[in-house]
């Protein structure tokens, strides 16, 4: 019943393409196949010592770090943060997370990971947008992957502003001190997979995972949809 229903008012309100704007044909879902195939991924899950571990060596102690592709300004990657960050389509996160769960699965990269942690939003900007991007994009990642996801040791306790037309000190500012643990013990002994929608100037994944490492024997990886080209 649901297809049928589904089928009619496509007839009217056809689902689109949110890189091309294009008409999805049966068996689409969010991207078209064609733009699915000219994603700029980067594969920096397969490769030691790539451009983003070096961005944060010397910042934090990480054991990896990689993004699913290019943010490059009017791409791909970019309509794609643009519709699940502002345009309360939690669907396309969750679907762009099993995207990076199906090219991250079998990788040393995932291998050992205990635990995804998304970025956590301030509880008041989580209400008005009605969803975690970085959530979302766990749940697909966890749904291909298995690995199991901690949404409540994480939070941030100060509602900052946002980051997007701060310089590199400001943002860094910005985000300092505003991320606390629910339990110091909770991330003990494991290896976390800290995760978010597009890394820029790393600040805010710096700041989350200095208060993830005050746990013993924490390890810390770090993973995005996006990071600039």
């Amino acid at each position: 019943m649901k297809t049928i229903v589904h089928n009619f008012l496509n007839l009217f309100f056809p689902d689109l393409c949110v890189v091309c704007n294009n008409r999805l044909t049966e068996g689409e879902q969010h991207i078209c196949t064609d733009c699915l195939l000219l994603l700029p991924k980067t594969n920096f899950h397969l490769q030691a010592d790539n451009r983003l571990e070096q961005f944060f060596a010397g910042r934090i102690p990480f054991r990896h770090v990689a993004a699913y592709a290019y943010f490059v300004k009017g791409g791909s990657i970019q309509s794609i943060i643009h519709e699940l960050k502002y345009k309360r389509n939690p669907r396309i996160a969750y679907f762009i997370g099993e995207l990076c769960g199906e090219n991250m699965k079998g990788s040393q990269f995932i291998a050992d990971i205990d635990l995804l942690v998304p970025v956590p939003l301030h509880p008041k900007r989580e209400k008005d947008r009605g969803y975690n991007q970085s959530l979302e994009i766990c749940k697909g990642i966890s749904s291909v992957t298995g690995v199991s996801i901690d949404n409540r040791t994480l939070i941030r306790k100060v509602n900052n502003r946002s980051q997007t037309k701060n310089a590199r000190f400001d943002r860094w500012k910005n985000v300092e001190d505003i991320f606390d643990l629910t339990n110091n013990e909770a991330f003990a002994g494991k290896h976390v997979l800290l995760v978010d929608d597009v890394i820029t100037t790393g600040s805010t994944l710096e700041s989350c995972a200095k208060e993830i490492l005050k746990c013993e024997g924490t390890e810390i990886s770090i993973y995005s949809v996006g990071t600039a080209g």
